[in-house]
């Protein structure tokens, strides 16, 4: 499978655990999907085999490169491998032993939305004080029990408890669970059940687990159960890229890998087949800076290649605008992807794109005057200075509290007289009480917020009402091309992808800009507090600079990231788009600790 040495070495590894520590871009998928090749060449029966991934996407890229190595379309027999997703394994194994948790096999899987409404239901039943005891801070919580497996008496308080308990019993009401019982109800069977435990690891003699950095604590005990004590576990991932901490992912679980699985074979793959030499040496300088990590020497046989550019600009608009003419003046056909750590970030390089003509796609989020947040406030606005405009008015009407919503509404039209813009959108906001209901419905409120001051930020520039309105709705139509718009195949620009950090783990591009390495954004102010969210943070733009294939660029306002100082400066070449500087200022004193 044109596979090198240390690749060889893992997959032609035997029986026991093994841990493949797999650099960015040194082909782990391939490693871990030539190993199940090797296993079921060597006799071991299809239905022993299990591989579990994080996504659909991978789980399908698995099946598809196992089938065109061996010629033949296996997953079309009855015995097979079981290759697929975490949750796909639960729903799996619930099927089959649903009568023991109060269900039978055709149960219902409640996606988010579905839980909300039931939580929602409970919370009302038990006439608990909707202040005090927030739809989406329950929901939260509840998740945590399940993703931690704690104790819910030990979590919770008197009164969660009692909504946790009224929500479990719904859940079995309808026949139904929700999306973490996939995983944790699994974990629980198995403890409480040791025949049925005993059956699956008959079952499943080798496991696999791709990106095993970024299992939470009921993943890790589903694993742990399955896997002994045959322990024929073999895991991959890479601890340099565990960005998932706010998901509950614990990366301690890769570092103690040996702890857990005393006589594990340990495999470094530190050839990177991606990124040009220039990408791969910047990327490992700055990770050296992590305490916490399994230390590897990533490598590339890839030509140097450019120079990282490290761009300074006086606002987000230059700096978006920066971006836009270079991918302007490139015009050579190379995929492009805009990277930024909150999605409020969009907003002044989707302007950028949509003025120069750029086909752009939003990858896995909302174009930014699409997101619910800013549609609510645009509709505030518009009724302010358009009293017949219904669709607005019905607008809040919906989202808001029925007597909040109907003062605001009686309200608006004189206030857009009296007030400025900012001051409006102050009103709309503080009398529609719209950040309490955000917290209230939205388990990513935070997000949510920024996304909004982001819009009192772009609204800052502008004097009066109308103004803003106009332009905002010309944003709004007049959008660049898309996937739904026919001009996508007139354009010489392949479409651009946009998306955070987060969403673009896994993915590579010819070019990757990435915008707001700033301090205070990349690392974000939240993690100032904590030594384990700022190397976190790191990690983070470790990812971002190796999803770059040939060109990387990375851009600021105000202060520079701390993290660009630790990118030797012999591989960057800096361009000031201000006046002055002709190299990143000294970074003593800058950052707050």
């Amino acid at each position: 499978m044109d596979l090198n040495p240390k690749q060889q070495e893992a997959v032609e590894w035997g029986n026991g655990p093994l841990l493949i520590a797999a650099g960015a871009g040194s082909g782990k998928t391939k490693t871990l999907t030539a190993r199940i090749i090797k296993l079921m060449q060597g006799g071991v029966p299809p239905e022993n085999i299990l591989a579990v991934t994080f996504t659909n996407k991978a789980a399908e890229e698995m099946r598809r490169r196992i089938e065109q190595y061996l010629n033949i379309e296996i997953f079309k027999y009855e015995k097979q491998p079981f290759i697929g997703t975490f949750h796909s394994l639960g729903a799996r194994i619930l099927k089959r032993e649903a009568r023991l948790l109060g269900r039978t096999s055709n149960f219902s899987i409640f996606d988010a939305d579905d839980s909300f409404s039931a939580l929602k239901k409970t919370i009302k039943e038990l006439e608990l004080n909707q202040e005090k005891y927030k739809l989406a801070s329950i929901s939260g919580k509840i998740s945590k029990v399940k993703n931690l497996l704690l104790e819910p008496e030990e979590f919770l308080d008197h009164k969660e408890l009692e909504v946790y308990s009224a929500y479990e019993k719904a859940l079995e009401k309808n026949n139904a669970f929700d999306f973490d019982d996939l995983i944790e109800k699994v974990v629980r069977l198995f403890r409480k059940h040791s025949a049925v435990l005993e059956k699956y690891r008959r079952l499943f003699h080798y496991i696999l687990v791709d990106e095993y950095q970024d299992v939470n604590p009921a993943q890790y005990e589903l694993i742990k159960q399955l896997a002994s004590p045959r322990a024929n576990l073999s895991v991959v991932g890479d601890d340099a890229q565990a960005i998932y901490g706010w998901r509950h992912a614990d990366f301690k679980n890769f570092l103690n890998f040996e702890n857990d699985w005393p006589r594990a074979k340990i495999v470094l793959l530190e050839q990177n087949y991606r990124s040009t030499g220039a990408v791969i040496a910047a990327a490992s300088a700055l990770i050296k800076n992590n305490l916490r990590q399994r230390p590897k020497n990533l490598w590339t046989e890839n030509q140097n290649g450019e120079l990282i550019k490290v761009v300074i600009a006086e606002d987000a608009e230059g700096e978006a605008n920066f971006v836009a003419e270079k991918i302007l003046s490139a015009n050579n056909g190379s995929s492009t992807a805009i990277l930024y750590r909150t999605n409020a970030q969009s907003r002044a390089v989707e302007q950028a794109l949509i003025e120069n003509q750029l086909p752009y796609r939003i990858f896995g989020g909302i174009k930014f005057y699409e997101r619910k947040e800013i549609k609510d406030l645009v509709a505030g606005l518009r009724f302010a200075l358009n009293p017949k405009d219904s669709v607005s008015a019905e607008r809040l009407e919906k989202t808001l509290p029925k007597k909040i919503g109907r003062e605001l509404i009686s309200e608006l039209p004189a206030m857009s007289k009296k007030l400025s813009l900012l001051e409006l959108i102050s009103f709309v906001i503080g009398r529609g009480n719209y950040f309490d209901y955000l917290k209230q419905k939205f388990t990513n409120w935070k997000e949510r917020v920024e996304n909004v001051n982001e819009f009192i930020q772009f609204a800052s520039g502008f004097q009066s009402l109308e103004e803003f309105l106009e332009r905002v709705s010309l944003l709004q139509s007049t959008d660049a091309p898309t996937l739904n718009n026919p001009t996508v195949q007139e354009s010489s620009y392949p479409i651009i992808q946009l998306m955070t950090i987060h969403m673009a783990k896994g993915l590579e591009f010819d070019q990757v800009f990435v915008i707001g390495v700033s301090e205070g954004m990349l690392p974000h102010q939240m993690s100032y507090g904590s030594l384990d969210e700022l190397e976190e943070e790191r990690r983070l733009m470790y990812v971002a600079m190796t999803r770059a294939r040939k060109n990387l660029c990375l851009s600021f306002t105000n202060l520079p990231s701390r993290f660009l100082y630790e990118i030797p400066p012999e591989l960057t070449e800096f361009i000031n788009l201000k006046n002055g500087l002709s190299e990143l200022p000294d970074e003593d004193g800058i950052y707050i600790e």
